[in-house]
């Protein structure tokens, strides 16, 4: 692998509001979070020449003619679903270090409950589809009764349960976890509405083993990093936060989850060890963890592929509060996909950013945060890791 260390780093953060209802379609959107993002960094959008983006309606060019980017050196998308926003920071980061790019943005948004289901008094100011996904939920799942990804994980899921012996409250402990810290973040739409374990337990099935809770927002909004050389993040406004490693990985089939030969196998398990080994750094020195909440049993299936527990081991880790903020390895600091908001998994990144700089509400900021990773998980298991540092 090429070794770009400490030669990134992450110097400007954005958001919109997180909403369930936008006027305004996802490209606008994206473009807001980029202004509020390049901004932060200190920069002016004629300093940007990279841009990376997941696979969204809006194209580098678009981004580049509506701030007045006048120079596009790198441009790329990355398709891994869930994961394409952590593994566009890979992209950017290389492209760095490279030296075929100074100053990069990665952004991501999209009205994913105003457009993607639309719902009766909303107004819809777009229309979105996840082609990939939907191709194969078609093709080879809907004569087996499976229709969304909720069900597709479950077959994950009932298995590693009825294979480990994990528990229900295993579940609850990851959503009420990320519920707990989204109440202390005021982009978070679940702010307010407090969850404990009795009340996770009570709430109606979806797709056996997951209930409500177990199940990530469904919100329109963007958010967006900028990153830049080493060199030049030390001139910047903000604490740079260096992108110590990242890496991508895979299961295989890479587009079946059905016919794997292990159905728990999954991305991370290629990605991980060669993060771990570019940083330098063991899965247990971490400070806090960022990791994809899609599902809550995806969350814990990515504890075991990180190594931070044994196979099987995840529902004893996140007990006793080990995964909140107090705890051993606070979990998902501004509520995560299931709290906050689901973009992606970039609004993860831009939580990890606020961590290391010190920026977080003081009900989260875990205590002089160092060292902390972000993962992404893709439509079918893809998995990919960004570890950082301040």
């Amino acid at each position: 692998m090429i070794d770009f260390r400490d030669k990134a780093a992450i110097v400007g953060i954005g958001e919109t509001q997180y909403v369930r209802g936008a006027n305004k379609p996802s490209a606008e959107q994206m473009l807001e979070s980029t202004r509020i993002a390049i901004a932060d960094a200190g920069l002016q959008p004629k300093d940007i020449d990279g841009i990376v983006l997941p696979p969204v309606l809006i194209t580098a060019e678009e981004v580049a003619a509506n701030l007045g980017i006048e120079d596009i050196r790198y441009s790329v998308s990355v398709n891994m679903g869930g994961a394409s926003p952590i593994t566009a920071l890979q992209s950017a980061a290389m492209a760095i270090a490279s030296g075929v790019a100074e100053n990069v943005v990665v952004t991501v948004g999209w009205n994913g409950y105003s457009a993607m289901r639309p719902k009766p008094g909303v107004k819809v100011v777009e229309k979105i589809s996840l082609a990939a996904m939907e191709r194969t939920l078609t093709n080879y799942y809907f004569p087996y009764g499976c229709a969304s990804p909720v069900q597709m994980y479950a077959w994950m899921a009932m298995r590693h349960m009825k294979t480990f012996g994990i528990e229900n409250e295993a579940m609850g402990a990851v959503a009420v976890a990320c519920r707990k810290h989204a109440q202390f973040n005021d982009k978070a739409i679940n702010r307010g509405k407090p969850l404990d374990m009795e009340g996770y337990m009570r709430s109606r099935m979806i797709s056996e083993p997951f209930r409500l809770y177990d199940c990530c927002l469904e919100n329109d909004g963007a958010a967006t990093v900028v990153l830049t050389s080493a060199e030049r993040a030390k001139d910047l406004p903000h604490t740079p936060v260096y992108i110590m490693a990242a890496a991508e990985g895979h299961p295989y089939p890479a587009d079946d989850i059905a016919n794997r030969p292990d159905m728990f196998k999954i991305g991370l398990h290629n990605s991980a060890p060669k993060a771990f080994a570019m940083a330098g750094v063991k899965p247990t020195d971490m400070d806090f963890l960022q990791v994809y909440d899609c599902f809550t049993y995806v969350v814990l299936m990515q504890l075991e592929a990180l190594g931070i527990c044994e196979q099987g081991a995840s529902g004893e880790f996140v007990k006793n509060g080990n995964i909140e903020i107090g705890g051993k390895y606070p979990l998902n600091t501004h509520g995560g996909l299931l709290a906050q908001a689901h973009v992606w998994g970039l609004n993860h990144a831009v939580e990890a950013v606020r961590q290391l700089r010190g920026d977080a509400p003081p009900e989260v900021q875990v205590p002089d945060a160092e060292l902390g990773l972000v993962t992404g998980w893709g439509d079918f298991g893809d998995g990919s890791l960004v570890i950082l540092r301040k």
